[in-house]
């Protein structure tokens, strides 16, 4: 064989060598950007654990700021109790608002959460509430009678546990001095949400709810508030995930405090604290 149809021949070859040669690269490079793609996905995402009865409001402000960021908001909501033996467990949330400050303590005392983040957000009102049209006007005085309107059916609350308003509102009946006339009338509830749609759906005579639940519910009326002296003063406090200090999860958490989002709180019917 000549000198020049080896080189032919070499050239002939090249190509196929070529590809053989790259096509192992090219598999790694597809399967590189396959496994970085979603970790990418995922940094714009944050994940935010919201007491119950804050869902609405906070749907609206996530909707608000990912808008204007690059950055998608998942609000998970349910009971704070609940919320907080899931971040215990590993769940991956990167900010936790919680309905009360003794599940938040919790996690600071277990160093779950970063506490140079933690702020009280937001504060809340309690209500006695009855299905829309069925109730009459309360007057909450010690040793009140909440049989009488009851009729025979119950008192619809969060379980006091687990559930914030459910806490807050046996200590609101406790200091009223008639918890032991009611205990046994009550349809206890996973969250403060659960509460307000027994009422609204006319399962329950009445319940104790926060104002904010009330205010969006049209199938129930306000019966009655409780005063500020009746149980402890309703905070809602906020905090970065200890394990997802992420840019994301700190820019959401900022925004939290803008009058933007301020106005959207008040709007649903929250105390937005200064």
């Amino acid at each position: 064989m000549s000198t020049e149809t080896v080189m032919r021949q070499a050239r002939a070859d090249a190509p196929s060598i070529t590809v053989r040669m790259l096509r192992p690269l090219v598999l790694c490079a597809l399967c590189f950007a396959a496994m970085v793609r979603p970790a990418l996905a995922a940094q714009n995402v944050v994940t935010v654990f919201v007491a119950a009865s804050l869902n609405d409001a906070m749907t609206v402000i996530g909707e608000h700021f990912a808008s204007e960021h690059d950055i998608k908001i998942q609000i998970d909501p349910a009971a704070s109790g609940t919320l907080a033996k899931q971040i215990e467990q590993g769940a991956p949330a990167a900010i936790f608002i919680s309905a009360d400050e003794e599940w938040m303590d919790r996690l600071q005392s277990a160093g779950l959460i970063d506490a140079s983040s933690r702020i009280d957000l937001l504060g809340n009102r309690l209500v006695l509430v009855a299905p829309h049209g069925t109730g009459t006007p309360i007057v909450l005085t010690r040793g009140v009678d909440l049989l009488a309107p009851l009729k025979g059916g119950r008192l619809a609350m969060g379980e006091p546990e687990s559930v914030p308003a459910g806490k807050y509102g046996r200590s609101a009946l406790m200091h009223l001095q008639v918890w032991d006339a009611v205990k046994d009338h009550l349809a206890q509830t996973d969250s403060v949400r659960s509460a307000l749609a027994l009422v609204a759906r006319g399962e329950a005579q009445l319940g104790i709810v926060y104002a904010s639940d009330a205010a969006i519910e049209p199938r129930v009326d306000i019966v009655a508030t409780f005063a500020s002296d009746d149980a402890a003063p309703i905070r809602y406090p906020a905090a970065i995930i200890a394990a997802n200090r992420t840019p994301g999860a700190r820019a959401f958490l900022d925004y939290l405090k803008t009058d933007a989002a301020a106005a959207v709180f008040a709007r649903f019917g929250f105390i937005v604290l200064k």
